[in-house]
């Protein structure tokens, strides 16, 4: 079905069949086949295409790896509030990747797309309130974009977040509630969760010291 209207110009359709080759749903894998899709999709306007047509230039999956060519399919997207996208570019003038950097800008995208309830924006927009990059430097409003990001399962946001509460940092110091944020990020495999929370069971930071606990 998706086949036949792709066929004939659908571009939500020719979004679906570009994923389901993109992930190989269905078909046999292939970027190519992805980005011909994506591509087809893109050029009707259709902003989901345009951010997954922008993540393949981005890694060089079925085209020559370009960041330029990213951003401007990033860009296409996130002006039609897309909040992947927009998390995307403000990564984009983040790292200047396709474009001269400006955390400035990457500050207005990650909020763009952070006010949208995007965990990854909300994440990345904390690191710069706690860095004081494009933003004054402020822990607290780091640690209250952080919270949303953690709230809704980022492991990445959790994990920063147990740290905040090590240090006192934005937050009133708390072992506890450290613990509390490293468990959900390492039950989520974070590596960096997974270091802090054996190092509280070895000390008995907020928790019994559990020296078998402290090996795992």
């Amino acid at each position: 079905w998706y086949k036949k209207a792709a066929e004939q110009g659908d571009a939500r359709a020719q979004c679906i069949l570009g994923f389901c080759y993109d992930k190989g749903q269905g078909v046999t894998q292939s970027y190519e086949q992805a980005v011909e899709w994506y591509r087809k999709a893109a050029e009707q306007g259709n902003a989901n295409a345009q951010r997954n047509l922008g993540i393949c230039y981005e890694y060089g999956q079925g085209v020559p790896q370009s960041y330029e060519q990213a951003v401007e399919w990033y860009r296409k997207a996130a002006e039609q509030g897309d909040a992947n996208a927009q998390c995307n570019l403000g990564f984009c003038y983040h790292k200047g990747q396709g474009v001269p950097q400006s955390y400035e800008q990457a500050v207005e995208w990650y909020k763009k797309a952070a006010e949208q309830e995007f965990a990854r924006a909300q994440c990345n927009l904390g690191f710069c309130y706690d860095k004081g990059q494009g933003v004054t430097q402020n822990y607290e409003q780091a640690v209250e974009w952080y919270k949303k990001a953690a709230e809704q399962g980022d492991a990445r946001a959790q994990c920063i977040l147990g740290v905040c509460y090590h240090k006192g940092q934005g937050v009133p110091q708390s072992y506890e509630q450290a613990v509390e944020w490293f468990r959900k990020a390492a039950e989520q495999g974070d590596a960096q969760a997974h270091f802090c929370l054996g190092d509280y069971y070895e000390k008995g930071l907020g928790v019994e010291i559990n020296l078998q606990k402290a090996k795992e």
